[in-house]
């Protein structure tokens, strides 16, 4: 996939993908990169160039990973029709349109209380300068941390399930998917 965003990880991984002339998605082609099983599927504009009985891409539009598609379309335009593959599209827009949907998704997450919004960037600015100057204290620091993320982590994962929030709020809150967030709390649950 083309783009990813950290906070969000799978649920929300974005590409450039393929429109045909009528408008159609079309289906993910297989990529074999030689010998071995490691086939890859793929539905991003650059597969889709015609050779290898694919279908030839007309435009490009933004495409994330939890179904959302941009209402946009970028033309592909052919560089030359004798060079296979050879295409000049827009791709600026397709990624900005995945960003601007990343900003949907943030303004639907829960908001960090903003003094903890601070605090949390400041131990990232002094953490990265200690790096730096005394990289063995960094490491020490980050292992402490590591230790209280993953106590509050198991407290709150425990408590969400004990609530009985519903998988989708739970999901909403973080900005993933309900599956993906079943997985986080797992992981936090039955990490030690």
């Amino acid at each position: 996939m083309g783009w990813t965003a950290e906070e969000f990880g799978a649920s929300h991984e974005g590409w450039a993908g393929a429109l045909l002339e009528d408008g159609s998605e079309p289906d993910p082609v297989c990529l074999d990169p030689g010998s071995g099983a490691d086939f890859r599927q793929t539905r991003e504009w650059w597969a889709y160039s015609g050779i290898l009985n694919r279908p030839r891409a007309a435009a490009a539009r933004a495409a994330c990973a939890c179904g959302w598609r941009g209402a946009a379309h970028y033309p592909i335009d052919r560089v030359d029709d004798d060079s296979a593959g050879a295409y000049d599209p827009d791709i600026e827009g397709p990624r900005d349109d995945w960003e601007r949907h990343l900003d949907e998704v943030e303004a639907r997450t829960v908001p960090l209380p903003a003094e903890l919004a601070d605090l949390l960037e400041r131990v990232e600015e002094q953490l990265n300068r200690l790096a730096g100057q005394a990289p063995v204290a960094a490491l020490k620091a980050v292992a402490a941390l590591e230790r209280v993320t993953r106590s509050v982590a198991r407290d709150a994962a425990y408590i969400a399930e004990a609530d009985d929030l519903s998988w989708e709020s739970i999901g909403t809150g973080l900005g993933i998917s309900e599956k993906e967030a079943r997985s986080r709390l797992g992981h936090y649950t039955y990490r030690r």
